[in-house]
């Protein structure tokens, strides 16, 4: 296989892409920043090299060894239940495929990508797009873990012998 300049280019632009995502991550304090981006970039541009010369299997190895990355990156703590670092580990596998798609010479995909990428890390820091930020929302609505019990017309009648009618009017029919 012999590489080409161009090929060389396009392995420029994947670890250019995926250093801009690491640089927004490193900026934010996540666990991941430049360097660690970067490196998958470039290496994941390698593979994107392989996969178009006939190994595509290589890119597939790519996002599962990736994958262990991401997950050393999550951390459950125990008060109050948060989970960090899932925001870095879904950006490190879109490093992959950004970095993939630069390497097969998808350049304007990868470009796109990384734009959408930061957009969506970004868009909470964005005055124009506050608005989307759903944490501004949450109080709004209740919470999956704080939810109460649905009570259905048939439990109600074998929790407190009221009828499926008698109880109509509380469940705002």
């Amino acid at each position: 296989m012999a590489v080409n300049a161009s090929e060389l280019v396009h392995l420029v632009v994947a670890g250019a892409l995926t250093f801009a995502l690491g640089f927004e991550r490193d900026l934010r304090g996540a666990g991941a920043g430049e360097r660690v981006f970067a490196l998958i970039g470039i290496g994941a541009g390698v593979v994107g090299i392989l996969a178009a010369h006939g190994a595509p299997a290589a890119l597939t190895g790519a996002l599962t060894g990736v994958g262990f990355i991401g997950a050393g990156l999550v951390f459950r703590q125990e008060q109050p239940h948060i989970v960090r670092g899932l925001t870095t580990a879904a950006s490190i596998l879109a490093a992959v495929a950004i970095g993939a798609a630069a390497g097969e010479g998808q350049l304007l995909v990868a470009t796109a990508a990384t734009a959408l990428v930061l957009l969506v890390l970004e868009g909470r820091y964005l005055r124009v797009l506050r608005v989307l930020d759903s944490r501004r929302w949450a109080s709004r609505f209740r919470q999956d873990e704080s939810a109460m019990p649905i009570r259905t017309e048939a439990a109600a009648d074998d929790q407190d012998g009221r009828t499926g009618d008698q109880l109509a009017p509380h469940l705002g029919h």
